[in-house]
This record gives C-alpha cells, sequence and structure tokens, in this order.
C-alpha cells in the first residue's frame, strides 16, 4: 500500500485528499470565503485519516498543490505539508496548481481540445495557463484580461475554468466554453503525484517555496474614524 495525503490550500476551497497508488480513497473539503484553511486544514486531516482508518506513520508521502493561488493558503498547506515530511521521514511532493487543475479535465474532453484553467487573482486578472493533449501550450502566467485578452486563441476551441473564468467570460473568444464547478481539489493531484512518486521526483523539503507567480501586498489598513 501506497498511501499519499494531498493538501490544496492555493484558493479558498481547503482540500485534503487520501490516496492508495492513483486511487482515490476519501476527500474532505470546504469552499468558503473567509479561506478558512488556518482553522480546517488539520481538521481535514485528522478526518481523512481517520475515517480512511490510516494511521499518519502509515503514509508514503505528502503531497501538495505549489500554486500559484492565495499568499496566505499557499503558506499553510506548504507549511502543513513540511510539517508532516519531517515529523514522519517521508517525501515531499509538488504539483503545479494550473496543471492539476488541466489533468483533471482532460479525460472528459475530446481530443485536441484547449483547456485553460484560472485562478482568481483579483480585479480583472488571472493566473493561467494553456494545454492541449496533455501538453502546456503557454506556461503559467498573470494575465490582466482587458488588457491582454485570449486574441491569440480566435478560430481554436476549447475551454476555461476555474474561480477565476467567470470573470473572463467577456474577454475569451466564443468559440470557448465556460466550464462551471471545475475549481481546485486535492483530488486533482493524484494522478500527477502518483507519477511522480514512482519516479522518485521529490521536493527538497527543507529549500522548498510555493509557486506565488506574484509578489504578497499586504493592504492598507482602513482609517478608524474618531
Amino acid at each position: 500500500m501506497k498511501y499519499i495525503l494531498h493538501i490544496d490550500s492555493s484558493t479558498k476551497v481547503c482540500s485534503i485528499a487520501l490516496s492508495n497508488g492513483a486511487q482515490l480513497l476519501e476527500l474532505i473539503e470546504t469552499d468558503s470565503e473567509k479561506l478558512a484553511h488556518s482553522e480546517k486544514l488539520h481538521v481535514f486531516i485528522e478526518e481523512c485519516l481517520k475515517k480512511a482508518g490510516i494511521k499518519p506513520a502509515n503514509l508514503s508521502a505528502i503531497c501538495v498543490s505549489k500554486g500559484p493561488g492565495s499568499y496566505t493558503g499557499l503558506r499553510i498547506g506548504v507549511s502543513a505539508a513540511k510539517g508532516l515530511c519531517y515529523g514522519l521521514s517521508i517525501p515531499f511532493i509538488a504539483i503545479d496548481t494550473l496543471e492539476a487543475m488541466a489533468d483533471s479535465v482532460q479525460s472528459e474532453v475530446e481530443e485536441g481540445t484547449i483547456l485553460i484553467p484560472m485562478i482568481d487573482a483579483r480585479r480583472v486578472e488571472v493566473f493561467c495557463s494553456i494545454h492541449q493533449n496533455n501538453n502546456t501550450l503557454a506556461k503559467v502566467h498573470a494575465r490582466v484580461l482587458d488588457e491582454k485578452p485570449f486574441t491569440e486563441l480566435e478560430g481554436k476551441k476549447g475551454y476555461y475554468f476555474g474561480d477565476g473564468a467567470e470573470k473572463a467570460i467577456q474577454y475569451m473568444p466564443l468559440s470557448f466554453t465556460f466550464l462551471k464547478n471545475q475549481n481546485t481539489s486535492a483530488k486533482n493531484l493524484i494522478s500527477l503525484a502518483w507519477k511522480k512518486f514512482e519516479n522518485n521526483d521529490f521536493e527538497d523539503t527543507a529549500y522548498f517555496e510555493p509557486f506565488y507567480l506574484k509578489d504578497f501586498k499586504a493592504g492598507k489598513p482602513k482609517k478608524v474614524l474618531k
């Protein structure tokens, strides 16, 4: 048995999955506007293992969604993964969040279809990448939709999805379809994580950092009226 615990905290979805090889065993997740990762993540990990009847010592590896996404969410998820890997002396696996989203949809669409996973980067900006037949046509990048719409895809067909996709509707070619309810989830990591596990493709736990893509900018505190 090769039990792998998967953590995705890259967006407002807090998601934990447990797999045996490439098979999903348990999934616990919640979608909260309040970004409840600090409250829910460790609780979900305990619940997930308990439901499966698995002890932490039985785990063979920890996998985390490495970003891009929420700065705070990624920090919490990666910190939790590192702590488990150190405590259990097991390998650390990291998966590109957008690649995992595209991989989860690939089997549901026609061959040759273009896939564009999107993560909300606030305002009219998204983190995205472009995929076709399990190949990456455009690497992960931040795109300001009203400055650089997807005109390079005119005349082609495909799908776009994720929590940043709805605000991209007016900027997409008419030949592209918006897929609803296709967001980040720890279950999306399983297939790619298992391939990495079989190939011993692990991260250096001590030096690994999330893929933020953009520098963190703290919001300005609101003025208090006296």
